[in-house]
């Protein structure tokens, strides 16, 4: 009985998959294009400002976080890039001009990044700390809208994903921020 069960499950598994098996490839509409288009230089801005951490931050909690969230998006843009590959869609290639991510929410400008790579000590760490407090919620934004408007699946679970991660970071910067 158990192997008939194992065998329906993989039938309808296979059923509900694309040929290649890969959802990425599957059905997309324009804001799962929109999503990963702007979400991989919002990202990439943030690994810039994490990078920025080990030769100016004081806090080792702050260093930490740094590490944490380059180890999560340096993944996600590289997953959102072959996305957009598989769907024919192109993929930005950096983060382009600052000027252009001016509507993009909780993207820093030139001057405020400057501001953040000449900081040092307890000035990077609150900077750096209430900059991504920011950026993070601008990601927030971003990702609630594509669960709203999206239809790729793995588009949609990336997007709760980042959500869900963010939202905890938020709440970790702001308990740095108050003590």
């Amino acid at each position: 009985m158990l192997a008939v069960t194992l065998i329906a499950a993989a039938a309808v598994l296979a059923a509900c998959s694309n040929d290649d098996g890969d959802s990425s490839s599957a059905d997309h509409n324009d804001a799962d294009v929109t999503f990963a288009q702007e979400m991989i230089p919002h990202h990439q801005q943030a690994t810039e400002m994490a990078a920025l951490a080990p030769s100016r931050a004081e806090s080792s909690e702050v260093l930490d976080l740094a590490e944490q969230i380059s180890a999560a998006q340096e993944p996600e843009i590289a997953t959102m890039t072959s996305w957009l590959e598989s769907w024919g869609e192109e993929a930005p290639e950096g983060m382009g001009s600052m000027s252009d991510m001016d509507s993009m929410p909780g993207m820093m400008s030139e001057d405020e990044m400057a501001e953040l790579e000449n900081a040092q000590g307890p000035d990077f760490d609150r900077l750096f700390l209430t900059m991504m407090i920011e950026h993070h919620e601008g990601a927030i934004d971003m990702a609630a809208a594509e669960q709203e408007n999206g239809e790729n699946p793995d588009a949609v679970a990336l997007a709760e994903t980042i959500e869900a991660d963010q939202t905890a970071e938020i709440a970790t910067m702001r308990e740095l921020l108050g003590s």
